[in-house]
């Protein structure tokens, strides 16, 4: 097995960024902290880890994910922003990621529960740019892995996080036996050449691919990554009919399903309309309908994100404000992820 810290990401081609920007494409930076646990400074330890994180942040997803499915929460404690980020008002500046559980969210009317205070570094900060600013960073995204007893950044890649908390999960303290625990990138050479091409594949053009057709200001550019994801919505429907499934690589859920839910389950609810990907609905597909249901339905996996947030956060940031209230045909969402025969409903 390729160590914990090993280039997973993928990470976009950075040649040019400020003039690919410039010319409205949307291009990902790279994360600057690429300690792992495991390393001579960060052993595995219960309850020595701590992860700040954003439920409506996909690639925060990722490892909340991981950390439920592996049944870590009592090993990795975690800290939970407010969906939206600061205002042009706010002393510090906008758009940072701040923890705020007293702010109302536009949606509801009321603060949102799952938000928390910042409680690893015992000085309890507003900002994620403060823990940040503390190493002498300037970065200011989520996630974070940090360790509490030297008050350090370990990463912030999450495809690098979610790889160690597998790697390490019975020496983080787990409390699912290993004989029951999901192995997310199981050691056959074989498989995992499979899962690393999926990996690829639905970062370029699943996971990015949803912020290139949202985030990007050029028309050609949005329509390139519109037809790459639905391309490859495509091609994963055609592979879990094949193979029969239940997942993506056949009996195992692995790293590969993992990746692709969080953008799947934003799919229909927030991204058919704010990423602009209203070719079809998930529901539309039903061998991916029934994989995502499938998976919502596995232990932790709903408790590991919300609808909530990502409608507040996606959504809160536009122009006005103004959060969607629906879909609510053929059903509420995320209820819907509970009812797999919906798929092709119209």
């Amino acid at each position: 097995m390729p160590k914990p810290n090993a280039d997973l990401s993928k990470e976009e081609n950075q040649s040019d960024a400020a003039g690919r920007r410039a010319q409205g494409e949307f291009v990902r930076g790279v994360s600057g902290f690429r300690s792992a646990i495991g390393d001579a400074d960060f052993p595995a330890e219960p309850g020595r880890y701590h992860l700040f994180v954003a439920l409506n942040c996909p690639w925060c997803h990722r490892v909340t994910l991981a950390r439920n499915i592996l049944g870590l929460q009592s090993g990795v404690s975690m800290d939970v922003a407010f969906p939206g980020r600061t205002e042009k008002d706010d002393p510090a500046g906008e758009n940072l990621w701040e923890f705020n559980p007293g702010r109302i969210a536009s949606l509801t009317g009321a603060p949102l529960p799952e938000c928390t205070e910042e409680t690893a570094t015992g000085e309890g900060l507003r900002l994620v740019q403060q823990i940040y600013r503390a190493e002498g960073s300037d970065e200011r995204s989520v996630p974070v892995l940090y360790d509490k007893k030297q008050q350090r950044i370990v990463n912030n890649e999450s495809a690098e996080i979610i790889r160690m908390l597998s790697a390490h999960a019975g020496a983080l303290g787990s409390t699912i036996v290993q004989e029951k625990r999901p192995d997310l990138y199981p050691n056959d050479v074989d498989l995992q050449s499979e899962i690393d091409a999926l990996n690829e594949a639905i970062y370029t053009r699943i996971n990015n691919g949803a912020y290139k057709a949202g985030f990007s200001s050029d028309q050609s550019v949005y329509a390139a990554a519109y037809e790459s994801y639905f391309t490859m919505l495509a091609d994963l429907e055609d592979r879990l009919a094949a193979n029969g499934g239940p997942f993506l690589t056949g009996e195992s859920f692995t790293e590969a399903d993992l990746r692709l839910f969080p953008t799947l389950y934003r799919h229909d609810p927030v991204y058919f309309v704010r990423m602009k990907l209203n070719g079809a609905r998930i529901l539309d597909y039903p061998n991916l309908w029934h994989w995502l249901c499938r998976v919502h339905a596995l232990p932790g996996v709903a408790d590991s994100s919300s609808l909530v947030h990502c409608r507040q956060g996606y959504f809160g940031r536009s122009w006005n404000n103004v959060v969607p209230l629906g879909p609510f045909r053929p059903m509420p969402y995320p209820q819907a992820y509970s009812h797999p025969k919906l798929a092709g409903a119209l």
